[in-house]
């Protein structure tokens, strides 16, 4: 019996996803356990793989399109097995359109479409400067089929055009080409060149999320950045002690890994700091629920490490590499980068001294990781001696929290950090 491919669901918030490409064709064979396709959600990506072996038989759904959760986007079976199409199957109509050029092209009056074709030129989603906004892939297909892309009929999202639009442009028979024979020739150089100097990339559905997610941080809250040095001499050496160390477990801790561990055991003696903020009420956790911010290929991602302050340094280090290559990957759920208290971002190993890292809404404040410098200091009265200083850049709602207890935990912070060995004794 065929088994549907359902669109999963990742979150539990969330009510669809975008099946960004798939990786496997029509036809194709396929074992449980393989990747069938990519989805975006609104935090990460994901792959969805088979739950049994069989053939490919059908793609209900092509890439490109929002699908609702649960709804079903293939079916697997045997080669040539019977199956049912989904009542409401979504894009299940042009699949027949996009399967079958040669035989339409065959198809003894082109001439007949001729008028059929003329519409979407009228529609096709052309800018001012004549830019079209179409699919890398679908640009790539009409430019190896000779066909002018312009004269597709977008179907993808906002309009845009996307493979299987060229492909039912190449069904429709060579009546396509004809509007770029009656365009001036004047005007081909013209249209061409904005084409050439520059290509527009679609934003994933990941970055438009951060863009929404920002910019409401920025417009919504009254943030306020306070930044300050700590001495890095112990934890450098520490950390360099460790990794020269056998047996104990320790040899990948990183410095970024002594800085989550002492804000982890900071946070819960600053309540309103290790607290969301939701509409009148103040959510202030028992424990750090410590988000990290990690950069990958689609965007920046901020896993959450529970209870983070009952933690050993160790499985600290560990988690929080564990769950970045979940990120890069696409294997972490969704489930993992919600519930977060508070985040520390770090842009210390790209040389940055000082910035001012955004909240993370629902939370009240985020920690921002400088690199370190060397400053001078007076000892002794006359002597000077120069020490590794390591910038912390803390930014706070300042609707919940005021200047002076961010300040005290910025302090309490550096205080511990420069005193690492007791920290760890607490």
């Amino acid at each position: 019996m065929a088994t549907m491919v359902l669109m999963p669901q990742m979150g539990v918030s969330e009510e669809s996803a975008l099946l960004a490409e798939w990786l496997v064709k029509e036809g194709d064979a396929v074992k449980s356990g393989q990747a069938l396709f990519s989805l975006e959600t609104g935090k990460s990506s994901f792959e969805c793989l088979a739950d049994v072996d069989g053939t490919l038989l059908k793609i209900f759904v092509p890439a490109g399109e929002e699908v609702s959760v649960g709804a079903p986007v293939g079916v697997i079976g045997k080669p040539g097995e019977a199956f049912e199409t989904p009542a409401g199957a979504p894009a299940a109509a042009p699949a027949p359109a996009a399967e079958e050029p040669a035989a339409a092209a065959a198809a003894p009056a082109p001439a007949a479409a001729a008028p059929a074709a003329a519409a979407p030129a009228a529609a096709a989603p052309v800018s001012a400067d004549g830019h079209i906004d179409a699919s890398p892939r679908a640009k790539a297909l009409a430019r190896d089929l000779g066909l002018d892309i312009a004269q597709a009929a977008p179907t993808g999202p906002e309009g845009r055009i996307i493979e299987r639009d060229v492909k039912a442009l190449a069904a429709a028979g060579p009546a396509a080409p004809a509007p770029a024979a009656a365009a001036p020739a004047a005007a081909a150089p013209a249209a061409a060149a904005p084409a050439a100097a520059y290509e527009d990339q679609p934003i994933s559905r990941i970055r438009k999320v951060i863009a929404a997610n920002m910019h409401d941080s920025l417009a919504n809250m009254a943030q306020l950045t306070l930044n300050r040095t700590f001495d890095a001499t112990n934890i450098l050496e520490l950390r360099k002690r460790m990794k020269a160390s056998e047996g104990f477990g320790l040899e990948k801790v990183t410095i970024n890994d002594f800085i989550m561990y002492a804000v982890a055991r900071t946070l819960p003696e600053f309540p309103d700091i290790n607290a969301n903020f939701i509409g009148d009420k103040m959510r202030r956790f028992t424990h750090a629920q410590l988000g990290v911010a990690v950069d990958t290929p689609r965007g920046l991602m901020v896993p959450v490490l529970r209870d983070a302050d009952t933690l050993s340094l160790r499985e600290i280090s560990r988690q929080v590499k564990a769950k970045a290559a979940g990120c890069k990957d696409g294997s972490l759920p969704a489930a993992e980068l919600a519930g977060g208290s508070f985040t520390v971002t770090s842009l210390g190993s790209l040389g940055i001294e000082s910035f001012t890292p955004i909240i993370n809404p629902p939370q009240t404040a985020i920690l921002g990781v400088c690199g370190v410098v060397q400053r001078a200091r007076e000892v002794d009265g006359d002597e000077v001696e120069f020490y590794p200083a390591m910038g912390l850049s803390l930014t706070f709602d300042h609707r919940v929290v005021d200047g002076a207890p961010a300040a005290r935990f910025l302090k309490a912070l550096a205080e511990r950090l420069e005193n690492f060995e007791f920290l760890m004794a607490m």
